[in-house]
């Protein structure tokens, strides 16, 4: 129980096998940690636990009942224990490894995918902890959250110590730092994108979600390194009160890595960096911000910064971040991005905007979650409704709530000079086919919200979709 202060302990520590904080994966000589949640108290299930072979149990609050033969350790944060006691438990990997932690609203997957592509083309072994996936090397493990639970989290650091990785990018949600998943990581360095409405039916409050993306770089020690936004207007809020290093990036202002768009087209961006010109195949001024975080990053972890940006050039984001795709026959232009705050479908629009020629058409189709945020919800279709010639609204990942009731919420962002332009389709296929087939020659349809995703969640069942899948099969059924 190293770095762990245990305010009372009854019965003596047997050897412990594993860590746990889920009572149905205990076997004989598990500590189980019992986690206040947002959903579930982990203390509701201390019995269940101990029927299931728990030696030691770690909580927060003493059992009614104790049981002989099992050690029981009162802490005064459970859910930071886990997180050092995990770090303790796999050999404290991160330790062993250049952590590099990401946080954000938007932009946290493309920098971390950039980053983990970048120092592989520059030579070294690396792993990446993602919203799309997690990989150790060229080793791909499906992804179920932004940030892993603790226990999983410093077992997946393990194996990459134990595969030799030197690197490792890591996404860190704004729930994984509310709830210490990170708690006993050692961080090289921190990387601050940007910060917009989102997560609200979790953090309730705007000031909420700030303070808990600002206790990662609080956290940072100072022999880290801090970069963030400059021309986010939280962005040196971020870094007051961190004794890590700090430097800054912007497109508008003086920072210590300074960007400058000179072109952004369909074939994508021409910028110079630190007053050096180059082409990027990544698209849109949001694009500009990542790879100047991306730079930023890897010149701070002393790399050659030409060499850097030479393979930055030929690099492309991860998946589902304006992913864009053209129909054969009629040219129509398609594109995938996870945009789901207002702030992303924002950039995604304006940056679609910026490539029209003139009088190409879009038509944008959008949803938002279930379950989720539902502030958001009439900013998303007012922001599609300025920035569209056509809106189709439809579903997304509706989870336990009516499709048409979260639908009618976005809805209520619609003036009424805006309403003859939108529609409504709850069945995400049918709009998709619908947005196609309401394109005409170079027309733009943006699909909206899943990005990445390969399933659509509804009523607790995860049904297989893929939204750009379905977009290439609408192309084929166009072009015929």
């Amino acid at each position: 129980m190293k770095n762990i202060e245990i305010i009372s302990k009854v019965g003596e520590v047997s050897e412990v096998y594993d860590l746990q904080i889920d009572s149905r994966k205990i076997s004989a000589g598990s500590c189980f940690i019992a986690i206040k949640g947002s959903s579930t108290d982990g203390h509701l299930h201390i019995g269940k636990a101990i029927e299931n072979g728990a030696a030691v149990i770690v909580c927060q609050d003493a059992p009614a009942s104790i049981v002989d033969g099992v050690c029981y350790m009162i802490v005064e944060n459970s859910a930071v224990a886990a997180g050092i006691m995990a770090h303790n438990f796999y050999g404290n990997p991160s330790e062993a490894l250049k952590l590099v932690g990401v946080t954000g609203t938007n932009g946290k997957t493309t920098i971390a995918t950039l980053l983990f592509k970048l120092f592989t083309a520059l030579g070294y072994k690396c792993g990446l902890i993602s919203t799309v996936q997690n990989q150790v090397g060229d080793d791909i493990i499906p992804s179920t959250h932004t940030t892993p639970d603790a226990i999983s989290l410093n077992s997946l650091l393990a194996k990459m110590v134990e595969e030799k990785c030197s690197h490792v990018f890591m996404e860190v949600s704004s729930h994984a730092l509310d709830q210490h998943r990170i708690a006993g990581l050692h961080f090289v360095g921190g990387i601050f994108s940007n910060i917009t409405h989102d997560h609200l039916d979790y953090h309730k409050t705007f000031d909420e979600y700030i303070k808990a993306k600002k206790k990662f770089f609080d956290e940072l020690s100072s022999r880290s390194f801090a970069i963030s936004n400059a021309d986010d207007k939280r962005g040196a809020i971020m870094l007051q009160t961190s004794s890590a290093k700090k430097y800054f990036y912007s497109l508008k202002t003086m920072a210590d890595f300074k960007g400058k768009i000179l072109e952004n087209s369909i074939t994508g961006l021409l910028m110079t960096i630190n007053d050096i010109e180059v082409h990027f195949r990544m698209i849109g001024s949001f694009n500009a911000y990542n790879l100047l975080a991306v730079f930023g990053a890897a010149v701070c972890m002393g790399e050659d910064k030409l060499t850097v940006l030479q393979l930055l050039s030929g690099l492309e984001g991860a998946e589902g971040r304006f992913e864009y795709m053209v129909s054969l026959k009629e040219k129509v232009i398609g594109i995938i991005d996870y945009a789901h705050t207002p702030d992303a479908l924002l950039n995604v629009l304006t940056t679609i905007k910026r490539l029209r020629q003139g009088h190409e058409v879009i038509v944008t189709v959008v949803g938002c979650g279930g379950d989720r945020d539902k502030t958001k919800r009439p900013i998303m279709a007012e922001v599609a409704c300025e920035y569209s010639n056509k809106i189709i609204f439809t579903s997304d990942n509706p989870r336990s709530e009516d499709p048409m009731q979260i639908i009618k919420d976005m809805e209520s962002g619609v003036n009424v000079s805006c309403k003859r332009k939108c529609i409504s389709i709850v069945d995400r296929k049918e709009a998709i086919k619908t947005a196609v087939s309401l394109s005409k020659t170079e027309d733009i349809v943006l699909v909206a919200g899943k990005g990445h995703e390969k399933y659509q969640e509804i009523k607790g069942v995860k049904y297989p979709f893929d939204d750009k899948a379905v977009l290439l099969e609408m192309f084929q059924l166009l072009d015929k």
